[in-house]
């Protein structure tokens, strides 16, 4: 029998069809450093993780019974697969589980930044009975989402989720993508059917430079510094759901105590789980600790296409 460990936990649904298809599995949370060792005891063939679970080199070498490492999830990053690929353990992913989720928190980041609505949450059960004319006019100086632009780097299937989105509201919308030269968005109108809109993508240049709203949707790396920065427009806005460190945190302070920056939203943090406090206590930043994926919809999927794919491994 085949015995699995879902370090991160799997949704029921996931966990059912495992246990179906004839799987043991294990859902206790194993610390970090007790890991490897935990794998090893209990002879552990497949481990499962999100992006809690930090899976280095020395717990693949303690694990000497691993044949799988799967990722609810996107990137792999948290997983050493250089090491894993020279010891022959496969690493999987779930890549298009998360795409609406992290879509729709992408939209509601360009709200919550447009109308203020992170700096009025904060403000007004301080504030709301005691200056609330105040606090009116001081949000009084919104803008809508119609016809600003939105550059999107990453025109993969959650660059793709968040431009049909995006167009349904009435943005502009333009990419740079290395590996993306077009594609064709779908707007699923519910009653009503499906528009595609083409998308030819740009150069890295050229989107930061002409969006209001910038988002990324890519692996890793530093894509966003001070020269980037300082190439956007004046009073542009960054979303960063993607990976910690995409966006130089420090460019970015810098850029909205300067005014070059109007606003910021950051799900995801170069130092998680302990971001910098400068980020965090910044007026100008709406923020979210890493829930892109954490919706029900995308955990039962994520659970099930985990599933599936382990299934498939065993089975072929």
């Amino acid at each position: 029998m085949i015995r699995i460990l879902t370090n991160d936990g799997i949704d029921e649904t996931g966990k059912k069809m495992l246990l179906d298809a004839g799987f043991e599995v294990i859902t206790d949370k194993v610390e970090q450093g007790s890991l490897g060792a935990f794998l090893e005891q209990k002879q552990v063939q497949v481990l499962t993780v999100r992006s809690a679970t930090k899976v280095d080199s020395s717990i693949l070498h303690a694990a000497k019974h691993l044949k799988l490492v799967a990722r609810g999830g996107v990137g792999i990053d948290n997983i050493d697969s250089e090491t894993a690929g020279k010891l022959g353990i496969p690493v999987i992913n779930t890549p298009a589980s998360s795409s609406d989720s992290v879509a729709e928190l992408v939209i509601a980041g360009m709200f919550s930044m447009c109308r203020f609505l992170y700096d009025s949450n904060r403000q007004m059960p301080l504030k709301g009975d005691t200056d609330f004319n105040e606090l009116k006019k001081k949000y009084a100086g919104g803008t809508e989402l119609k016809n600003k632009t939105l550059g999107i780097v990453g025109l993969g299937r959650i660059g793709q989720a968040v431009a049909s989105r995006a167009l349904g509201l009435g943005m502009k919308v333009i990419a740079y993508d290395p590996h993306v030269a077009h594609a064709n968005i779908t707007i699923d109108i519910k009653g009503a059917g499906k528009l595609v809109v083409p998308i030819q993508t740009n150069s890295l240049e050229e989107v930061i430079t002409a969006c209001d709203y910038l988002t990324l949707h890519v692996p890793g790396g530093k894509i966003i510094g001070d020269n980037e920065i300082n190439k956007m427009k004046k009073g542009a806005c960054i979303i960063n759901t993607s990976r910690g460190g995409v966006v130089d945190e420090q460019a970015l302070l810098e850029g909205l105590n300067n005014g070059k920056i109007a606003h910021a939203f950051l799900d995801v943090f170069t130092n998680e789980p302990k971001p910098d406090k400068a980020l965090l206590q910044h007026p100008k930043i709406s923020l979210t600790p890493h829930i892109g994926a954490a919706t029900k919809e995308a955990q039962e999927r994520i659970g099930v296409e985990l599933a599936e794919k382990i299934i498939a491994h065993f089975k072929n």
